[in-house]
């Protein structure tokens, strides 16, 4: 019963180095700490603008500890915190209870940024902030637009374009090319198989489908190299070989058989 708990509520992810992990860690410190002394710099201490707002944590969760998800890029975070930022406003300025005001926007923003294709989760909090934020943050009205959640989310963003790419991950992240529709990717498998499953699904699956395929091909590329293991010389040279007996391994790719005359395992 245990298991079919932490099946269903405890997500399975991917495992990463303990390298990877401080990497994020660390991208988040600095993305974070930069663009909060940068917007305290610009509207100085004793302002009373915000200089950092509360759903920007969670952006950085995806800039520096997931920069390869379609929900990290760039137009995500820039289109969908200013879409929310602006359906948040509006809704606190047209609506009087201010239950009624927050959801209606996470609602409507969900609904604009998938229609923009700039789906980006924190942006549900930053329509909320709109809403919730207190007098100071209803005070900007549209100006919250643009101070603080255009600049907290464009400064960000330039933290993460530098930190990313000077340790090692490409941000934007660039897909995998996919392959041509028709083109197998062995056992038949086609770019248009792939996206057939994904469209059955009906639900946004936080991958890019170029890099579904690229997970595919190496997927059998391993079992390919799995299965080879357990082939033997036996099976793949010719009967006349007689210095070779069949119960050789084969596991290393390319590698020399003891012959008397130089063959090639594969």
């Amino acid at each position: 019963m245990m298991s079919r708990f932490r099946d269903r509520f405890v997500p399975r992810l991917a495992q990463v180095s303990l390298l990877e992990r401080a990497r994020s860690a660390s991208g988040a410190l600095l993305g974070l700490l930069c663009t909060g002394l940068v917007a305290r710099a610009a509207v100085g201490s004793g302002a009373e603008l915000p200089i950092l707002i509360a759903p920007m944590g969670a952006s950085a969760v995806l800039l520096f500890a997931v920069p390869s998800s379609p929900l990290a890029q760039p137009w995500s975070i820039l289109g969908g915190n200013i879409v929310a930022a602006l359906v948040g406003v509006t809704a606190a300025a047209h609506l009087g209870d201010a239950m009624l005001a927050g959801a209606v926007a996470v609602s409507v923003a969900i609904a604009l940024m998938m229609l923009l294709g700039c789906l980006h989760p924190p942006s549900g909090a930053v329509a909320l902030t709109a809403v919730l934020g207190g007098p100071a943050i209803r005070d900007l009205g549209y100006g919250f637009v643009l101070w603080p959640v255009g600049a907290n989310s464009l400064l960000l963003l330039i933290c993460a374009l530098l930190f990313n790419n000077l340790t090692g991950r490409s941000y934007p992240h660039v897909a995998a090319a996919p392959s041509q529709p028709g083109a197998a990717m062995g056992s038949g498998l086609t770019a248009a198989d792939i996206d057939a499953a994904l469209a059955q699904f009906d639900e946004v699956i936080d991958i890019d489908p170029g890099d579904l395929q690229a997970i595919l091909r190496r997927a059998q590329v391993h079992a390919s190299l799995r299965q080879s293991g357990q082939t033997t010389c036996g099976a793949l040279v010719r009967r006349s070989t007689r210095a070779i007996a069949p119960d050789t391994p084969c596991a290393t790719p390319w590698r020399p058989c003891a012959t008397t005359a130089p063959r090639w395992c594969r």
